[in-house]
């Protein structure tokens, strides 16, 4: 059939490491992005975080602005409040107690020098302009 494609991602481990992830076209072409892990973790983090993408939603998820809302603040939350085990980095000498330091997206783009905590999260003065 003209214009499908089955792409397969094959992950080659040792023990519980990843060593490296083959891709290869099962049925016509490779995909340009064969898995999409990050978009697919996004989405599982939004369903947990709001009500109205489960499957029957309260009126709440139903206006627009108020959608808008609780989005915006949802995906707030995940990239600048709550740390991501992906975006973790193993300290240099291990304290006795932590081997990773925790970090946000924002804080690996070097949007942010620290995890924002839900206080200042929901304090924090904005700017609208004009």
């Amino acid at each position: 059939m003209p214009g499908v494609a089955l792409t397969q991602a094959v992950q080659h481990r040792q023990g519980r490491r990843l060593k490296r992830v083959d891709v290869r076209g099962v049925l016509g072409e490779v995909a340009a992005q064969p898995y999409m892990v990050q978009v697919e973790r996004q989405h599982g983090v939004l369903r947990d975080r709001l009500a109205c993408l489960t499957r029957k939603p309260h009126a709440f998820g139903k206006v627009v602005a108020t959608w808008r809302a609780c989005f915006s603040l949802a995906l707030f939350e995940h990239h600048w409040v709550q740390p991501q085990v992906a975006w973790r980095v193993r300290l240099d000498t291990w304290d006795g107690q932590r081997r990773y330091d925790q970090r946000t997206p924002a804080m690996a783009l070097g949007l942010a020098d620290q995890a924002w905590s839900r206080s200042e999260f929901l304090t924090h003065p904005v700017y609208h302009g004009i």
